[in-house]
């Protein structure tokens, strides 16, 4: 912890650097808790789970002190005029009456959520590495598991990709082969939607493709018992959208794992307009249940974890260009505030394609003209250099 305080409030150019980038960072996360999107403890779960961030945006703050985090912001605002480095009111009221977010604002602390709905069979559509992933944590965490594919094929690379992981489970000595076993008898794979019908709860795990979605939304409303809950993993499109292609939106909710999402503990747990609470309370349940950590937020572009970001790593890509440090530099020093990587190496880790469409989605929501996408993401994912999966990005591999 003092090591990233210390960076922070450091003199040379690698503090001046973190600064840079880690204080709109910090604004912004104060900003979504004023709005009351999230609490604080979500939000810095978010990116402790979801990140592998050392400590949260707003606990960061507190660290820092919110005088130091607001002084700062106002020469940024003072030299900028950029409307994001304004510092949020809830960080000046915090400066002016020496509160912290850990003081948790009076409010009473979260409830363990509790079943309300009776779970046993989940079903999953998908055969993907995020659909494997719950496969396996279902089935790892003892419920019976149907999984759709498209083809044999598909269902044997299901099975395949599990029992690799359990294998190197038991290498570690976590597993044996009994408990290996067991798991591989939980699974049941399918070509046919209709195998779905006696699930207690159905996730999506298929293409980011909205068209797709709510074809397969509208189906599974057909198949799905009457009190089965409809989860979509989708990390951008509308799940009010998937919703309204049912007969049963209170039923329907977004669940959006981490990849890989057998190891990433983090679930955004985003309700739509009309979901229940017993729903959402059900799932939330259901990831303690399976060992994950869930945290609650509403359908908006981003939900917790993208929508802080991903606007942090486009003030990384604006930073090189504007002042000409390296990338290696940027790297250097937001490693030093002890991140897991760097944001060039984390863009090219997600994809610079990928990248820009998430940018670009939450300039539509927000319309921030501070977050339109940098220059130099467009001209790497014009030039195909998309990142690790092309052998290049802002990096070559």
């Amino acid at each position: 912890m003092q090591e990233i305080v210390d960076q922070v409030n450091g003199s040379g150019r690698e503090s001046e650097i973190a600064r840079a980038l880690l204080l709109p960072y910090l604004n912004h996360a104060a900003t979504m808790y004023e709005s009351g999107y999230a609490t604080a403890p979500d939000i810095d779960a978010s990116m402790r789970f979801g990140c592998g961030y050392p400590i949260g945006p707003l606990a960061l703050v507190d660290a820092l002190g919110a005088t130091s985090v607001v002084a700062g912001l106002e020469a940024m605002y003072a030299a900028s005029g950029d409307e994001l480095h304004q510092p949020a009111s809830v960080l000046v009221a915090h400066a002016e009456e020496g509160r912290s977010f850990a003081d948790g604002e009076g409010e009473d602390g979260p409830t363990e959520p509790t079943f309300q709905h009776t779970i046993t069979r989940v079903g999953v559509v998908g055969t993907g590495t995020m659909a494997s992933g719950i496969v396996e944590v279902f089935a790892k965490a003892g419920y019976e598991v149907t999984f759709i594919g498209r083809g044999q094929d598909k269902i044997e690379g299901v099975i395949a990709a599990i029992t690799k992981s359990l294998d190197k489970a038991i290498a570690r000595g976590k597993l044996d082969e009994n408990a290996k076993a067991s798991v591989l008898g939980r699974l049941t794979g399918s070509t046919e939607r209709e195998a779905l019908a006696d699930a207690d709860l159905i996730v999506e795990a298929i293409a980011e493709d909205l068209a797709i979605k709510l074809e397969l939304f509208g189906d599974l409303d057909r198949i799905a018992k009457p009190g089965a809950i409809l989860a979509t993993t989708t990390s951008s499109l509308s799940i009010n959208a998937c919703a309204a292609a049912t007969k049963r939106p209170q039923d329907v909710i977004g669940m959006h794992f981490f990849n890989p999402a057998a190891v990433m503990k983090l679930v955004e747990v985003v309700t739509a307009d009309e979901t229940s609470v017993e729903v959402d309370e059900t799932v939330r349940a259901l990831c303690l249940a399976t060992g994950k950590h869930p945290v609650s937020c509403g359908d908006r572009a981003g939900f917790i974890v993208n929508a802080l970001l991903f606007p942090y790593l486009n003030d990384a890509i604006k930073l090189h260009e504007a002042d000409g440090d390296s990338l290696e530099e940027i790297d250097s020093a937001m490693k030093a505030t002890q991140v897991p990587m760097g944001p060039f190496a984390l863009l090219d880790v997600v994809g610079n394609d990928v990248s820009l469409a998430i940018q670009r989605s939450l300039v539509s929501t927000f319309g921030h003209a501070g977050w339109q996408p940098a220059p130099a993401l467009e001209v790497v994912v014009a030039a195909g250099k998309l990142g690790r999966k092309t052998g290049e990005g802002f990096h070559r591999y």
